[in-house]
């Protein structure tokens, strides 16, 4: 292979790429990469002031990759409608869409005074909507504009806790384990009604520090890990947890050319955790 065409394979510059969950650290990281290579990033924000403030942050990467805030719900499809046609007003196409909103909520997770039999209803609602919802309603919107254009790459974002159901989580690990189903569905889907250059993929973070989880896996007062952290540690080879900067490098591949015959899979990006059978 030539290895200037090589080198091309990770030059996004007009290419367009619309992250949900973009306000958020480690999808916050990926759009920050994605500029830097050259891509024009529409980042989705519920509220203007949070993704306007996500902005701020971006300033000062080098390039010919530019930002821009579309107010619009995961959630709810007319919002994410006028986000698709605010993008293409300005940029003109839409070329990838990365899943990144998600999480979980502290009444969805078991605890000494919260058992499972108790675990309120709405909640776990909450969590099933925001991440199996919050995948699939924007793989119809944004997926249509692919499926129109006849390409387009989609990357989903899945969780270490879809392979190893963590403790506690019981919504989230289900939630994120219907995700890695349904990477694989509508890669098949995609491929097979719309176009072989419809490609979908997901990758799978290990253990990353974010705010949603940080008291679970270090100590407020202290900032010791907890018991858990120690845990997760315990069980994770590369002997730490994940930088949002680890996740860059399979985002990259996932999006690019490079990964041209890669459809329907999710890449674990953990430090080893699913590899290792804790003995």
């Amino acid at each position: 292979m030539d290895l200037n065409a090589l080198l091309k394979m990770y030059d996004f510059t007009g290419r367009t790429i619309v992250v949900t969950g973009g306000t958020g650290v480690l999808c916050g990281a990926m759009a920050k990469a994605l500029i830097g290579c050259g891509a024009n990033v529409a980042i989705l924000a519920r509220s203007r002031e949070k993704g306007e403030s996500m902005l701020n942050g971006l300033n000062g990467i080098s390039g010919p990759g530019r930002a821009m805030v579309v107010v619009g719900d995961a959630l709810k499809q007319e919002t994410l409608r006028d986000a698709a046609r605010a993008t293409l007003d300005e940029f003109g196409r839409i070329d990838a869409l990365v899943n990144g909103a998600g999480g979980n909520s502290p009444q969805a997770t078991t605890r000494q005074d919260l058992s499972f039999f108790d675990l309120p209803e709405d909640a776990l609602r909450y969590v099933f909507d925001l991440n199996i919802l919050g995948t699939i309603l924007p793989c119809q919107v944004f997926g249509r504009q692919m499926a129109e254009q006849g390409e387009g790459v989609i990357l989903n974002i899945s969780s270490m806790s879809a392979f190893r159901p963590m403790t506690r989580v019981v919504g989230y690990s289900a939630a994120k384990a219907g995700i890695n189903n349904f990477t694989q569905w509508l890669a098949v889907h995609m491929a097979q009604l719309y176009s072989p250059r419809i490609r979908v993929n997901a990758v799978a973070p290990g253990f990353f520090i974010t705010e949603q989880n940080r008291r679970l896996l270090t100590d407020e007062k202290t900032g010791e890990m907890t018991e858990r952290g120690r845990s997760i540690i315990a069980h994770t080879p590369m002997g730490r947890f994940g930088e949002p900067d680890d996740l860059i490098g399979a985002t990259l591949w996932l999006l690019s050319p490079a990964a041209a015959f890669v459809t329907g899979v999710v890449v674990p990006v953990d430090g080893g955790f699913s590899a290792f059978s804790g003995v």
